[in-house]
């Protein structure tokens, strides 16, 4: 099988989660000043000037710098501070100080300069897909996200037709650009660190790229050019699942986007992911999801 058969598969899973865009502000900071935004979903943000401590509940505080990009993926619960220390406890509420433009601390000279953002995942795989990603992002000194939070920013502030697709379509390149941008092993278990490992990568994007195949570890091992045991444990540490639970979370993952979108029958769906049988997969749907396909479908459309 060539490499032209086989497909990307952090494409796939972005395109998947069916990313769009909440809002987007630029903020700005003087002097000490400390702020725990609401939890609103996927957070992203772009430091413009000046610096900032964000602390991640239950993690080590990180120093952001001008021309820094974080991501949190998963809506954790944060806190963004002046790098000079603000009183224990504070709490500052962000004042609009114009449209789309918000300022904390006194009211003069900002120090600081951020463009930060909510986006949501439509699909109802979401909390499924992140698992396969990492967690939090930061990526330092990337212009080029900069650039596509800055273009995300002005779209969203705009009154232009095609407005939604064209946010939707930067924001799939802003979080595609966020993940491959990042240096060093994923910081978890997780696809990054799968596709890193150029032997796994191989399996990876085969299983993407043929999800109806009659997959075995044996075969994927062989693929990966690994014997049975080594794959099995390679793919287990890195990719944080054994191969065959992957690769029924993505058939899974697959099936129910069919049905989500309607008109796609459970049968199609079935032999789309690899069942040879509508019972077969309906079995395996519901074991998996929690309800047979035909009342997944009925619930989606409703």
């Amino acid at each position: 099988m060539s490499s032209s058969d086989v497909s990307d598969p952090l494409t796939q899973i972005l395109a998947l989660m069916r990313p769009s865009a909440s809002f987007s502000k630029l903020v700005t900071g003087t002097g000490r000043w400390a702020v725990r935004p609401p939890a609103h979903g996927p957070f992203y943000a772009a430091l413009l000037q000046g610096s900032v401590l964000l602390s991640i509940d239950g993690e080590r505080p990180e120093r952001l710098d001008a021309g820094d990009f974080v991501l949190l993926p998963d809506g954790a619960a944060f806190a963004v501070t002046s790098i000079e220390p603000p009183a224990p406890g504070r709490d500052d509420t962000p004042a609009e100080v114009a449209p789309g433009i918000f300022h904390l601390g006194p009211p003069s000279a900002p120090d600081t300069r951020m463009l930060v953002g909510y986006c949501h995942f439509g699909s109802a795989d979401s909390a499924l897909l992140l698992s396969l990603l990492a967690g939090t992002v930061i990526v330092r000194g990337e212009r080029r996200l900069t650039q596509l939070v800055e273009l995300l920013s002005e779209e969203a502030g705009a009154v232009r037709p095609g407005r939604d697709v064209v946010l939707t379509r930067l924001l799939e390149v802003l979080l595609l650009e966020a993940f491959r941008a990042q240096k060093g092993p994923a910081p978890a278990p997780g696809l990054l660190r799968g596709l890193a490992d150029p032997r796994l990568a191989v399996a990876l994007r085969l299983i993407h790229a043929h999800p109806a195949d009659a997959w075995t570890v044996a075969l994927l091992a062989r693929q990966a050019g690994l014997s049975r045991s080594s794959f099995f444990e390679r793919f287990r540490r890195e990719v944080g699942t054994a191969p065959m639970d992957y690769l029924l979370s993505w058939r899974m993952a697959l099936a129910r986007d069919m049905l989500l979108d309607g008109g796609v029958s459970v049968g199609d769906a079935a032999r789309q992911v690899g069942y040879s049988s509508s019972s077969t997969f309906s079995t395996a749907f519901a074991r998996a999801i929690g309800m047979s396909p035909k009342a997944y479908a009925r619930a989606a459309r409703a």
